[in-house]
């Protein structure tokens, strides 16, 4: 059997402490600003009692599928880096945007695509404002997410469909993720 590039081996026992308090406070914080992303047009730390009037009037997206897809990102960035891997996450293009431009957001891809939008007080604001609102970006996983590779067609499931479809970049550097 041949050896994963860069496999380190497998710890004897369960992750540490530390990796975990580590891995569930980033899960939080990409739970976090995803729902934010969801809900919220104003306020977006909280700083006031939440009013009306910090709520978006349509809300788009869908939190169910979230704290799902923020998991299974955690979890498979620590195998990544655990073993060297080369992977790509495979998703829906569904309404789990949110989740991905979360992530983005925390590794510092998207502020680097998307200078205005910084990692400030100002910047967590535009990035949960502009989420599903005029002139801001979609609710699902779309060509404008760093990283994000696109089907030509939208087929849903994606047991079979990532095998046979036919893949392109939607612009110049769409898709690329130089992190």
């Amino acid at each position: 059997m041949t050896p994963i590039p860069g496999d380190a081996p497998v710890p004897d026992g369960p992750l540490s402490a530390e990796l975990l308090d580590k891995m569930h406070a980033y899960w939080r914080a990409a739970n976090y600003l995803s729902v934010g992303q969801i809900y919220l047009k104003d306020n977006p730390l909280l700083e006031t009692p939440l009013a009306a009037t910090d709520v978006k009037p349509r809300l788009i997206g869908h939190w169910g599928t979230t704290p799902g897809l923020n998991f299974l990102y955690v979890h498979l960035n620590r195998l990544i880096t655990q073993h060297d891997l080369n992977m790509i996450y495979v998703i829906g293009p569904g309404h789990g945007g949110p989740g991905i431009v979360a992530h983005t957001y925390l590794e510092g891809s998207y502020t680097e695509r998307y200078p205005a939008i910084g990692h400030d007080r100002q910047g967590i604001k535009d990035l949960m404002r502009q989420f599903s609102w005029p002139y801001g970006i979609p609710s699902h996983v779309a060509p404008e997410t760093p990283g994000s590779i696109h089907e030509e067609w939208r087929t849903g499931l994606l047991a079979g469909p990532c095998v046979w479809r036919r893949v392109r970049q939607s612009g110049p550097d769409r898709g690329v993720h130089r992190r």
